[in-house]
Order: C-alpha cells, then sequence, then structure tokens
C-alpha cells in the first residue's frame, strides 16, 4: 500500500478521483465511480471533456517547454497519469523542475511514490484557493526560482473555484509572483448556454458543492492583463492539435467538434 492512502476517507467523493475514473485510471474508490458512472450514464461527452482537456494540457506543456521554459507549478494536479507535466516538460527540455499541488491526499501519496526517484519534481498538499501557502511552501521554494519565468498551469481546476471564492485573485497573485515572460496556461469549463451545460453543472454542485461553468467573457477575464496567445481561447481540441512540433501555423480541426468538446476551453498567456 502506497504510504498515506490508508488515512484516506473512502466515504466521500473526490474531484481527482473521479476526474482519474473518467480517464480510465485505477487510483479511485467505489464512492468515486459511483459519480464518474452518474456522468457516463446522465452526461456520456463527459469522457470527451476529461480527454480533450487532458489531451490540451499535454499540447501547451510541450509549446511552454519548446519555449524555453524550464519551471511549472501545476495547480490543482490531479492524480498522476500517462503524459504528466513532468514527463512532457522533462521529455522537450531535460532538467525542467514541476511541482504539483493538489489537496487530496491521495494524490500526494501516489504522487510522491511516482516521483520518489525524480529529483526535479515535488508534489504539495495545499488548497489551491491559498496561493499564499503555496508560494510559501518550503518544497515551492526549493524548487521554483521565482527570479526566472515561471509556467504556472491551472489545467480544469478554476471551474471548481465558486465565485464568492474569486477566481480571478488567485491568477491574479500568481502574476504578481512570477517575473515577465512567464506563461499561464488555464483550462476551464465553458457554458454552452445547453442543457448539457445546465445539467453537468447541476450534477457537481449537488455532489461536490461546487462547479461553475463560465462564459467567454468570463474565462477571457480570468486571464486578466496577460497577452493571450494564439489561437486564443478555444475549445481545447482546437487548441494547436496535432502538431508534432512547434510549427509556424496552426493546424484546422480534423473533426467536427461534439457539444460536449467545445464545453471544455483553453488558453495559453504570457506575461509582459
Amino acid at each position: 500500500m502506497v504510504e498515506g492512502i490508508s488515512d484516506v476517507d473512502q466515504s466521500q467523493p473526490s474531484i481527482a478521483r473521479v476526474y482519474d475514473y473518467l480517464l480510465g485510471g485505477k487510483d479511485n474508490y467505489a464512492v468515486d465511480r459511483v459519480v464518474g458512472d452518474r456522468f457516463k450514464q446522465e452526461l456520456p461527452g463527459s469522457v470527451a471533456i476529461a480527454h480533450a482537456n487532458r489531451q490540451g494540457l499535454i499540447r501547451a506543456v510541450r509549446e511552454i517547454a519548446l519555449a524555453g521554459i524550464e519551471q511549472f507549478i501545476d495547480l490543482g494536479s490531479g492524480l498522476p497519469t500517462a503524459d504528466n507535466v513532468h514527463q512532457v516538460a522533462q521529455h522537450h527540455a531535460p532538467g525542467s523542475r514541476v511541482v504539483y499541488i493538489d489537496s487530496d491526499p491521495i494524490v500526494l501519496a501516489h504522487g510522491r511514490a511516482l516521483l520518489e526517484d525524480n529529483e526535479h519534481t515535488r508534489v504539495v498538499q495545499a488548497d489551491v484557493r491559498d496561493p499564499r501557502s503555496i508560494r510559501e511552501h518550503p518544497d515551492v521554494i526549493g524548487m521554483i526560482d521565482f527570479d526566472r519565468p515561471v509556467a504556472v498551469i491551472h489545467s480544469a481546476v478554476l471551474h471548481h473555484i465558486n465565485d464568492d471564492e474569486d477566481p480571478r485573485s488567485i491568477v491574479r497573485y500568481w502574476q504578481e509572483q512570477v517575473p515577465s515572460g512567464s506563461y499561464f496556461f488555464i483550462s476551464h469549463f465553458r457554458s454552452g448556454g445547453n442543457p448539457e451545460t445546465v445539467e453537468a453543472e447541476a450534477v457537481l454542485q449537488a455532489t461536490f458543492g461546487r462547479g461553475r461553468w463560465r462564459t467567454d467573457e468570463e474565462i477571457s477575464d480570468l486571464f486578466g492583463d496577460l497577452e493571450i496567445l494564439e489561437p486564443g481561447i478555444v475549445p481545447s481540441s482546437l487548441w494547436r492539435p496535432g502538431l508534432a512540433e512547434r510549427l509556424p501555423r496552426i493546424e484546422p480541426a480534423q473533426h467536427e467538434l461534439t457539444v460536449w468538446e467545445q464545453l471544455i476551453v483553453a488558453g495559453l498567456a504570457r506575461k509582459p
């Protein structure tokens, strides 16, 4: 048994473990699969949302690494799966340093077991709504040089922060902590003004008491005055799709997006 997992409350579902289940992972419990199965049965496109988001993240990390950034903070990272941030980053930029942040203790336990022999990667159990505690954590201070550009990842996490918790202030805090040339990746549930959006939001709120689909304008506002790079804030499946390497132009989508794929968007921005 991985150290620390025996202390996990298996009676309550976890966002990270439900997401792991939707991606086909095995680090989840019966209570998580009940919630995941509800998504699969009532909202069959939710699996497509999870995969579209993951693939968008992989492409973004590759692009960031190819831009010369070698430090990453992955906020609300979730459970380790294939092609994790550190694996993608270190493949393209060996020596890249990555700190994973998540509040779920099972993420901490599995992450530390997975990364035991990776000296350039750490996992920190913390709440993304308390960014100062993360910034001042010894593992973050020891791994990240805040005098050099940093990539700050908010992949599918800000939509789990309700309006009264002010997700914009979280992004703003990190903007203030990193120097010019730093990158910010955000993916977020996008309100489609359709029954699928309403139902999915209702399921999340009923299960976790959080989960907020936001409009295009609200998602754009999360980036503040950051410079949003091409192709802008678009469905994750359209964010630089199918690129094996950095190319000078964006290839068109190879298929028409489903309504579900249109409900998760992504954007990459740079601090001027």
